[in-house]
């Protein structure tokens, strides 16, 4: 039952996602002149359709996977009056990024609603250290921070997102803030120790104790331990939340001992033994804030804007941790890995009430669709950002690419794309056996 119900809220994620996304192409189209043959809610065999006075049918189809936008000699080397190939280069880049950009659109307006209910994690100083250089720099608590090591820092999950893709290794760190309207910068570098580490990052709240992230070649990682696994004993103790785990850790610091570690991974318990490595590491001296807080309304505005920010700037730094291989290709999720995910969020939520399941779920959903956005704006062949990219050089050669070479590029980007699919598929299979 549950299983069952995680993939309906994924199919009504994923509709959602990829029906705003083909809107977007369908309403510039149409602004452009361009006939569209067909607008699909749903895939498959139609189950209602009907077709409007301008000749475009409008289909409801039976399986609930988002939609699509057939328009006239679209993929054709067709210039006849109505077909999109007939249309300025302008025209047509305009409805292909239409696609990305109404996912860009739909990730605003449901961070509307999120941090209209329950605000945004604004970036100030909740604590400094008085011994540490960050204090003598003239960092103080209540601080806001605008930039962190030249990352922009309105949101605090800013700041841990460079944490995550950059962590401190000892080098200068800059910091600019504002203290009663008034905006410094200082720059300090910050003390460092050697402690023993066990490489990993996890979910410190009252919800199981998750394992968010595992170092590549750090003692997790040599132990077996995989991102997403739950972490319910240690040296004999229940682990039972993150709360937990993080006390345990803070009254038992790992030394040069082996530590025994339970982890629950798709229902089975696993028995790992961890050698912690060590490792020097940097204290910024200070912590800042990372619960939300409600807004005016002039600040949802405003912290719904920077909410698609961020999540646009973690897919991209996400993407450069992958090609620089700070990622493994095994942390990658497809789409069963995806549905897992939005399982175990609405498995975590549900006990919070109907509200916050929604609003939870909702947050997802702002991820997805700026992912999704993004992920369509590369540079790679068959995704629209493809398309975009042959168009530049187009205006730039001012040379038209013939459509049969155009058609055999994307062809083989799209070929290349299900071999990627594939991957992911299995990758995700495997993590869950």
């Amino acid at each position: 039952m549950q299983t069952a119900i995680s993939i309906i809220i994924a199919l009504l994620i994923f509709g959602l996602l990829v029906l705003i996304h083909e809107f977007g192409h369908f309403i510039v189209a149409k602004k452009n002149g361009v006939v569209v043959n067909e607008f699909s809610i749903g895939m498959g065999p139609r189950i209602f359709s009907r077709v409007a006075k301008s000749g475009t049918r409008y289909s409801v189809k039976i399986l609930p996977l988002g939609g699509s936008c057939a328009m006239l000699g679209e993929d054709e080397d067709n210039e006849e009056e109505g077909s999109f190939n007939s249309k300025s280069i302008w025209a047509r880049m305009a409805i292909i990024f239409a696609g990305p950009f109404f996912n860009f659109i739909l990730a605003f307006v449901l961070a509307l609603v999120v941090i209209g209910f329950v605000g945004a994690d604004i970036s100030y100083v909740t604590s400094v250290d008085e011994n540490s250089p960050a204090y003598e720099a003239g960092l103080r608590t209540g601080d806001r921070i605008t930039n962190y090591n030249g990352a922009h820092a309105t949101l605090g999950r800013e700041i841990y997102l460079e944490d995550y893709v950059n962590p401190l290794d000892g080098s200068e760190i800059s910091i600019s803030f504002v203290r009663d309207g008034e905006e410094k910068t200082i720059r300090y570098t910050p003390d460092t120790e050697k402690k023993y580490m066990v490489g990993m990052n996890y979910t410190a709240s009252d919800a199981q104790a998750e394992i968010t992230k595992v170092n590549n070649g750090s003692a997790m990682d040599e132990a077996g331990v995989q991102s997403g696994d739950v972490v319910t004993e240690i040296d004999g103790t229940k682990i039972t939340t993150g709360k937990q785990m993080s006390e345990y850790i803070v009254a038992h610091p790992f030394g040069d001992k082996d530590v025994n570690m339970t982890v629950k991974r798709n229902g089975k318990e696993i028995d790992v033994v961890i050698k912690p490595q060590m490792t020097e590491i940097a204290d910024s001296g200070f912590t800042y804030n990372l619960g939300r807080e409600k807004q005016s309304f002039g600040g949802i505005i405003k912290y719904s804007f920077t909410e698609v920010r961020y999540e646009i700037v973690s897919v991209l730094k996400s993407l450069k941790m992958l090609v620089t291989g700070k990622v493994s290709a095994n942390e990658v999720s497809g789409p069963v890995g995806i549905v897992d995910v939005i399982g175990d969020t609405y498995t975590s939520a549900k006990s919070e009430g109907v509200a916050m399941t929604i609003l939870t779920l909702l947050n997802l959903a702002i991820m997805l669709s700026a992912n999704l956005g993004v992920m369509n704006l590369l540079p790679i062949p068959a995704l629209d950002g493809g398309r975009l990219f042959l168009y530049l050089i187009e205006i730039v050669t001012r040379r038209t690419i013939p459509k049969e070479k155009e058609g055999m590029i994307h062809f083989i980007g799209f070929i290349l794309l299900m071999a990627l699919m594939v991957f992911l598929v299995f990758n995700d299979i495997r993590k869950l056996i």
